[in-house]
């Protein structure tokens, strides 16, 4: 037997009940800011955004900024998890409305303008 803490509760998530129960009962609708809508983006999400939007949520709640020998396995193997999920969810989901009304970090020209930078000085 498994504990609950080693692996995702999928079954939990799959039922439709919130993810994160209050002392109270109610549940957390609160979203980190820096994680953007990628549902509804136009055109779709990219593999790329999704794992920067994975990579983002496993930096929140582990509290890893940078990974070490330590904890890279662990760290890596989360990123992939929650990628795989939300790439799931979102082909499941049903189209928005309206688009969201955040432009995703990697679709903002000065961000795309940094990683080339990056990419020029690192040859």
């Amino acid at each position: 037997m498994t504990s609950r803490a080693s692996t995702p509760d999928f079954a939990r998530v799959a039922t439709g009940r919130p993810a994160v129960d209050q002392p109270s009962g109610d549940t957390v609708d609160t979203m980190c800011r820096n994680i953007t809508i990628l549902r509804g983006l136009q055109p779709s999400a990219t593999t790329e955004e999704i794992e920067a939007a994975a990579r983002q949520y496993i930096r929140k709640v582990s509290g890893v900024q940078g990974t070490s020998a330590a904890t890279s396995t662990a760290f890596e193997r989360a990123v992939t998890t929650v990628a795989m999920a939300t790439t799931a969810l979102l082909a499941e989901l049903p189209p928005r409305q309206q688009p969201p009304t955040t432009i995703p970090p990697l679709r903002r020209p000065e961000v795309a303008a940094r990683i080339e930078a990056r990419a020029r000085s690192a040859r």
